[in-house]
């Protein structure tokens, strides 16, 4: 079966959960013969054509501007492929902004899965008119795709309740780390382990950073807080955050990291925290899972699916979240029990594997082409 995918910036080690999950996804559906081809975007990858994992990755030009990037790149995947009609069999979009072009991918006469990874609509950083073209975006992806995948159960829940029955949930998920071991990446930002908060994620608004700092300058303590991440487009808000996390003792900004040093910060962590307004099925929240840290998250419907009730306070409310980090420092049993924590990652196990995530998506490319399953 041979697949194209549009959507997503490229990868190996490019910021966002879209990539996160096209990155551990196509290698896997590669190894179940599928011919997948990427289109991805320069300036994110290399700018020459090269294979990851078995996966073909074909970078196309888009201009790099926040509001116009993804459906601009998309745009030009499209014409690419009118081109190419008879070398491929199905079209994976992913996401809601690129699915404005759906009607084009049918028209051109392939076979149409769509990925909702979410509302983007609900993003603090659009305006109105790019939120209503991304409400727009759904509505097409939903009319004209034959299968559409949501990667939570919240999200599919909304797309039935709107547009259709026929949504399958196939969720982000997640491999199974080792703990590293080394320690340079904490010798770098002046850490100890076991003795910092961690958030990680896009310096973005929706994903409430500016409430952590704020939380955590309330407290006394000599924990530090550190922010994994950076801005993919420099604006106003990330330079904002930027300059008060440097107005407040004890906030360490790393810029995004990746690999070895990822993991080390993550599994000298004492307390992973994520104050999202808005996520689709939040990956880094897996990871944090995986690497057995207690959690404290925000009480967005995405974030429930993967913590528990005693692990979650209210959105948006600084003043909940400073105490309830307070509460955690006083007593980290309270978040840190060892029956808490294998529970979650049992389920990481079943629920959200890549590894069954991919033989169902194969399974989903083959019912969306009419084709019988041979998995």
């Amino acid at each position: 079966m041979r697949v194209v995918v549009l959507g997503q910036r490229g990868f190996p080690n490019v910021q966002g959960g879209i990539e996160r999950h096209c990155q551990e996804l196509y290698p896997r559906l590669a190894k179940l013969n599928c011919d997948v081809t990427i289109l991805a975007r320069k300036g994110y990858v290399s700018n020459q054509q090269y294979e990851y994992k078995g996966v073909k990755v074909i970078p196309l030009w888009t201009p790099r501007k926040k509001s116009i990037e993804a459906i601009f790149h998309t745009a030009i995947g499209i014409l690419w492929l009118s081109r190419r009609r008879k070398d491929y069999d199905i079209v994976h979009i992913h996401a809601i902004g690129p699915s404005l072009l759906a009607p084009a991918a049918r028209w051109l006469g392939f076979v149409l899965v769509i990925t909702d990874h979410g509302p983007d609509y609900k993003r603090k950083k659009w305006g109105p008119f790019a939120r209503f073209m991304l409400r727009l975006g759904e509505r097409l992806g939903a009319r004209h795709a034959h299968l559409i995948i949501a990667v939570s159960k919240n999200i599919r829940d909304i797309l039935i309740e709107k547009y259709r029955p026929d949504v399958y949930y196939v969720p982000n998920g997640i491999s199974i780390p080792g703990q590293v071991l080394t320690t340079l990446s904490l010798s770098r930002f002046g850490l100890e382990p076991a003795r910092y908060f961690m958030a990680v994620g896009r310096l973005v608004p929706e994903k409430g950073f500016h409430d952590l700092i704020e939380a955590y300058a309330k407290l006394n303590t000599d924990w530090k807080l550190v922010i994994v991440g950076d801005a993919d487009h420099k604006d106003k808000y990330s330079r904002s955050l930027k300059k008060r996390a440097a107005q407040i003792d004890g906030v360490v900004m790393t810029g995004f990291q990746k690999g070895r040093a990822l993991g080390e910060l993550y599994s000298n962590s004492g307390l992973f925290i994520l104050p999202s307004y808005y996520e689709g099925l939040p990956i880094v929240l897996l990871e944090a899972v995986s690497y057995n840290l207690p959690i404290l998250v925000s009480d967005i419907p995405a974030n429930r699916e993967v913590a528990l009730p005693e692990e979650t306070f209210p959105v948006g409310n600084v003043e909940a979240l400073s105490q309830r980090l307070a509460a955690f420092l006083k007593n980290p049993s309270s978040l840190n029990s060892p029956l808490i924590l294998d529970k979650k990652k049992q389920r990481l196990e079943t629920e959200f594997n890549w590894d069954v995530i991919a033989l169902e998506t194969v399974r989903l490319y083959q019912k969306a082409a009419g084709a019988p399953s041979s998995l």
